[in-house]
């Protein structure tokens, strides 16, 4: 009996064992906390993506190793106006989708050559480090430079009036560092700029990403300089390859 009794106990043990291996393995340690990157750090699940989903090596080595932040703007075609925004965030060596919405890009869709006045997004991953807008500060974590300048003129149509509400410069041809309505284009004004993430009308824009407001307000709160975001943007083909 006594020998009956011991080997229960040591099944029972070894299935306890089993157990807790495998709730670690479905991410307990590896969503935070001193496992992470400390010693005795468990490796990503197997199903953690490591790679932004649906951007090709050719872009992706392109997003700085130190960004934990990537919004990607799927382009739905190369000559569409409609596309959809993630946000990941990057957790160990897995990038998380954080939240998605619908959005716009250039009326005539995307260029890997962009020019003023084509009514085309520009392809390609670019750093975000300031915004501003017409309204006051919701809170962002970029530094946010507050300006009625920013106002969408009133011969524009009515629809258009808040686009610039709110604003998130994106890096294209500008100074870093500096207001997202500073005129400086250091490629020439013949390569466009004012290329901005902000709020949308309803349709296709110059050039820009447009998004709801409160999908602006949370990206303000949300994107943080220290973790160095950028934005990965084109239509889905030219993002794969």
């Amino acid at each position: 009996m006594r020998r009956n009794g011991a080997q229960r106990t040591a099944v029972a043990v070894a299935a306890l064992g089993t157990l807790l291996a495998a709730l670690s393995g479905c991410g307990g340690a590896g969503h935070g906390g001193a496992g992470e990157n400390g010693a005795g750090a468990k490796a990503a699940p197997a199903h953690a993506r490591t790679t932004v989903p649906g951007v090709g090596d050719r872009l992706h080595r392109l997003i700085p190793g130190d960004s934990g932040q990537v919004v990607a703007v799927y382009g739905e075609g190369a000559n569409s106006p409609d596309s959809t925004v993630v946000l990941y965030t990057k957790r160990g060596s897995a990038w998380d989708r954080t939240r998605s919405w619908p959005a716009h890009n250039g009326k005539k869709g995307w260029t890997a050559d962009h020019h003023e006045g084509d009514k085309r997004s520009p392809v390609g991953v670019f750093t975000l480090t300031d915004a501003g807008g017409v309204l006051a500060d919701p809170g962002a974590r970029l530094p946010y430079t507050r300006d009625p300048s920013f106002a969408a003129p009133r011969w524009w149509a009515k629809s258009h009036w808040h686009d610039f509400d709110y604003v998130i410069a994106i890096d294209y041809n500008r100074v870093k560092g500096r207001p997202p309505n500073d005129p400086t284009r250091p490629e020439g004004d013949a390569k466009g700029g004012g290329i901005w993430l902000h709020m949308d009308h309803g349709s296709g824009t110059s050039a820009c990403v447009s998004l709801s407001k409160p999908a602006m307000e949370y990206l303000l709160r949300t994107l943080d300089p220290d973790r160095h975001p950028v934005v990965v943007m084109g239509d889905r083909d030219d993002l794969k390859a």
